[in-house]
């Protein structure tokens, strides 16, 4: 019987049959081959082929479009840093949860997205960044600088201390990226302009002042009449919205915190010089080796190579006579503007710091030795090692308090591990309770809820353990969660014990708030009524004072009111500079809301455009600038959106 099925699945017909399979199959395979988003990003933009611009966005044709993903890595990494950056800008009032929001999340998925959608312009457009340009921005960047110079040695330590560290050839690609994305947009704000008029027009708004007569009205009485059961159905239906409970979960938790176990015994003197001679190659001392240069950079034309190579070569013979001054002769030649001054010192130079065929002759030189032209993408050089040192290892006397410190947290992660990986084996058995291998393991099941997303404590204000408590596969199972990273040897694995979904309030539950809101709405609006009352009254002709004296009110000139001035509050001072002017012989008057619901009327008297006179030349010259740079960071923005909608955006929410 095998034999004859291995016959048959052999030949023509087998192939035939493969084929067939194959039809249904490419309808199950992960979407990221047909154009959609791969599983391990979240967005994805595509736009159609320059040579064909109104090509179609559909499979099979979709494969020939250009697009740049956005990875959850990517995300993840930007969403830490706008959190770094509000923790800092808030402080104390910083909220974590309030963070977390899904609209705050997609804000920041915007401004990748743009990114990638300038991106694609530049690649489109045929934007090219040369290495002269990469080079001098690099040198331009004030923390690679010693003195207002770049410093090489600088530059290597900055590079390998940064968050993530970097080599200067990965920092080389990351600057020719965003110089290449960003060329286009800074060239559209570089050309914003603003004109004389437009300009003059903005510094008369700007300085301009008004004459006010403000009135105050008294608090409003709170309203007491009786709502019916008419209204409270009514307000109930028309404000559904806010009589609702919010989605809940009640979880169980085990948590393991490495700091919390009892600590490992040190390690003995066996064990640390047994590590020592495993581990004797990482106390060896980086060989360095101090190098100077002289570059002699060169076209692309064949001529324009020779007679760089040429001139390299004429250098080199010099600096190898007798008593000849390399630094002398770099301050007079070389084209490296980064160490020409400096008599084309280097610094200290260590593996991995300078392109391949620089870095190969350097570490094959001698010391004293000079070598050239070695030809690498910059150009020629001529090269001088003055100075080695390195390579020499650490005794074990001299490490030893390293080794042993090094040991025993070895040793604390070791039973960390040992700890979680028992603990998560006796989850696995049984995933549908937490006691059992709680029980097992030594440690204790704790509980927290009902909980919401907005106002989770404790363990659950975690964002990460927050989206697993909600997540369908915990609240529709009812099974633990994977360990959930807290921190450096601190994990926690939950388990939804309850859930109620969002839902509406019954009416009986919430009437007092009901009646509550109908009266505050009433209050409200007899409060806006009888300020409207007051305007229609002076818009009729009559005066302010006289009117206050009626009413009992007490009216505050304010002569010269600033429209910078939050006076008698940001809001206030808003709508009287909203409101027009005042035509002739008739002043112009409005109301606005202050606090606790109280409103205040008022009346511009007079308005007393800038003096453009008296904004000094230096400050005009400022301002000016300062409106071109808005107008062209207006246009920028809005050529972005309009490159946004020529292209396709993909986004996949859930990866969030």
């Amino acid at each position: 019987m095998l034999q004859k099925l291995r016959d048959k699945t052999s030949g023509w017909i087998a192939t035939a049959i493969l084929g067939l399979l194959m039809i249904p199959f490419l309808f199950v395979i992960d979407t990221s081959y047909l154009g959609g988003v791969g599983a391990n990003n979240v967005a994805k933009v595509q736009a159609p082929p320059s040579w064909w611009k109104s090509a179609p966005s559909w499979w099979p044709l979709s494969l020939l479009w250009q697009h740049h993903e956005i990875s959850t890595e990517d995300f993840r990494a930007r969403l830490e840093q706008a959190r770094m950056q509000q923790r800092q800008q808030q402080g104390d009032a910083f909220d974590p949860r309030e963070f977390e929001s899904q609209d705050n999340k997609l804000k920041t998925l915007d401004q990748l997205i743009d990114e990638q959608v300038v991106r694609l312009v530049a690649e489109d457009a045929g934007v090219v960044v040369g290495d002269a340009t990469v080079r001098d921005y690099i040198d331009s960047i004030p923390a690679f600088q010693t003195d207002g110079k770049f410093n090489a040695d600088q530059y290597r330590l900055a590079l390998a201390q940064g968050t993530p560290p970097r080599t200067p050839a990965a920092f080389d690609t990351l600057v020719r990226e965003s110089l290449q994305q960003s060329l286009i947009p800074v060239a559209i704000a570089e050309s914003g302009f603003t004109t004389k008029s437009e300009f003059e027009r903005v510094l008369k708004l700007m300085g301009e002042t008004r004459d006010v007569e403000l009135a105050l009205l008294p608090t409003p009485a709170a309203d007491t009449a009786a709502v019916s059961d008419a209204q409270v159905k009514q307000w109930y239906g028309a404000h559904a919205s806010d009589f609702r409970q919010p989605e809940t979960v009640s979880i169980e938790y085990v948590e393991l915190n490495g700091a919390s176990l009892p600590p490992a015994s040190p390690a003995d003197e066996a064990t640390l010089r047994k590590r020592y001679e495993d581990e004797k190659s990482r106390f060896t001392e980086a060989e360095q080796r101090l190098a100077s240069h002289i570059l002699i950079t060169a076209g692309n034309d064949a001529a324009s190579q020779k007679a760089a190579e040429q001139k390299a070569s004429k250098l080199a013979a010099e600096a190898r006579q007798p008593g000849a001054d390399f630094a002398a002769l770099a301050k007079a030649n070389s084209q490296d503007p980064g160490s020409k001054d400096a008599g084309g010192d280097l610094g200290w130079v260590e593996k991995g710091a300078m392109v391949k065929p620089f870095e190969d002759a350097l570490f094959a030189m001698k010391a004293g030795e000079v070598v050239g032209p070695v030809k690498t993408e910059f150009g020629y050089h001529v090269i001088k090692l003055r100075e080695l040192k390195g390579g020499q290892g650490k005794s074990f006397e001299q490490v030893r308090d390293q080794l042993a410190s090094e040991q025993l947290k070895s040793d604390n992660d070791k039973v960390y591990a040992e700890l979680s990986g028992k603990l998560v084996d006796l989850v696995y058995k049984n995933p549908t309770a937490l006691a059992p291998a709680a029980k097992d393991a030594g440690l204790t099941v704790q509980k927290l809820g009902p909980f919401s997303r907005t106002d989770a404590s404790g363990i659950a204000a975690n964002p990460a353990v927050l989206r697993a408590a909600f997540s369908e596969a915990l609240v529709q199972d009812g099974t633990a969660s994977d360990p959930i990273e807290l921190g450096p040897n601190h994990s926690v694995i939950v388990r939804v014990t309850q859930h109620a979904a969002e839902q509406a309030l019954p009416l009986d539950k919430v009437r007092d708030r009901v009646i509550a809101d109908v009266r505050a709405d009433r209050t409200a609006k007899a409060a806006a009524k009888a300020a409207d009352a007051l305007v229609e009254r002076l818009q009729k002709g009559e005066k302010l004072q006289a009117l206050a004296e009626a009413e009992k009110l007490q009216v505050s000139p304010i002569p010269g009111l600033p429209r910078t001035a939050p006076v008698p509050s940001p809001a206030a001072n808003q709508a009287i500079f909203s409101a027009p002017a005042p035509a002739e012989g008739k002043p112009s008057v409005g109301r606005v809301e202050l606090n606790a619901g109280r409103y205040a009327v008022f009346v511009v008297n007079k308005v007393t455009p800038g003096d453009i006179a008296q904004v000094p030349a230096e400050q005009q010259g400022m301002l000016r600038q300062q409106l071109s740079q808005i107008d062209g960071g207006a246009a920028a923005q809005a050529f972005v959106g309009a490159m946004r909608k020529r292209f396709k955006i993909t986004i996949e929410e859930s990866q969030l």
